[in-house]
C-alpha cells in the first residue's frame, strides 16, 4: 500500500481514538514513523480518557503479572528451601535458641544485680520457636514462662482479639495473657503496624532465670570463640 494511502488510514483510525498500539495492529509501520503522521492530530476529551484508562488497565496487567511471576518464584524458592532443611536436630534447636536470644533478649549488664531471660518480638513465629527452645532445649517448665503484651494505645478495643492471638500463637492459655501495657500514640507517625493485622509486642518472660541468662552470654561467648570472632 502507497505510503500516502497508510498516512490517510492511521491518520482516520487516530481520530476514531485508537491508541498507536491499535493502530500498529492494523498498519505494519514503524512507530517512529506513525508517530511522525499523529503528532497534529487532536484527539476529544471522551477519547483522551479511552486512551487513559486504557494505559492505566493495561498497567494494572502488567503489575498483576509481575506479582504472579514474583509469587511463582517465591513459591519455588520456598520449595527449594524446604528441601535443603530437611529436618532440625535438637543441638541445631539449641543453636538457633542462643543466636535467637542474642539478636532479641535482654543482657545482663555489668554490676546489674541480676537479669531474668526477657525475649521480645512481634512475629508470632519467632516467639513461637522461642518458648520451644525454652522448653526442649533449656527443660524451662510452661509453669515459669510469663508474657507481656505491648501494643498502642489506639488498639484498646482491640485487647481480647490480640489475647486470642497470641494465645493461639503459642499455645498458652488466654489467661496468660492478662498483663497488657499501651503505647502512647504519636500525632503524626507513618507507622504501618495499625489496622486489624496489628498484634502488638510479646515480651516472654521466664521467672528465676538470671543464672540460664548468663549461661546463655556464656554459649554465646563460646560460638564467637570456635568462629574465631573477637
Amino acid at each position: 500500500m502507497h505510503k500516502v494511502t497508510l498516512k490517510q488510514q492511521a491518520v482516520e483510525l487516530r481520530t476514531q481514538g485508537l491508541s498507536y498500539s491499535e493502530i500498529l495492529e492494523q498498519i505494519s509501520i514503524a512507530k517512529s514513523t506513525l508517530s511522525l503522521w499523529l503528532q497534529e492530530v487532536g484527539l476529544s476529551k471522551k477519547q483522551r480518557q479511552r486512551l487513559t484508562e486504557k494505559r492505566r488497565l493495561s498497567a494494572l496487567r502488567g503489575a498483576q503479572r509481575r506479582k504472579n511471576d514474583r509469587l511463582l518464584r517465591t513459591a519455588q524458592i520456598h520449595a527449594e528451601a524446604l528441601w535443603e532443611l530437611d529436618s532440625l536436630t535438637q543441638k541445631e534447636l539449641w543453636l538457633l535458641g542462643i543466636a535467637l536470644y542474642w539478636a532479641e533478649g535482654s543482657k545482663e549488664k555489668e554490676g546489674s544485680a541480676g537479669t531474668g531471660i526477657s525475649f521480645s518480638n512481634s512475629d508470632s513465629r519467632m516467639i513461637a520457636l522461642f518458648i520451644r527452645w525454652l522448653m526442649e532445649a533449656c527443660e524451662i517448665n510452661a509453669s515459669r514462662i510469663n508474657f507481656q503484651i505491648y501494643i498502642h494505645e489506639n488498639s484498646l478495643h482491640r485487647v481480647p482479639d490480640v489475647q486470642k492471638y497470641w494465645s493461639e500463637a503459642t499455645g498458652f492459655p488466654m489467661k496468660s495473657f492478662d498483663k497488657v501495657y499501651f503505647k502512647k500514640n504519636k500525632l503524626s507517625t507513618n507507622r504501618k503496624n495499625v489496622g486489624s493485622l496489628y498484634y502488638g509486642l510479646l515480651r516472654v518472660k521466664v521467672s528465676a532465670s538470671s543464672n540460664l541468662n548468663r549461661k546463655v552470654a556464656g554459649w554465646v561467648n563460646a560460638i564467637c570463640t570456635r568462629c574465631q570472632i573477637i
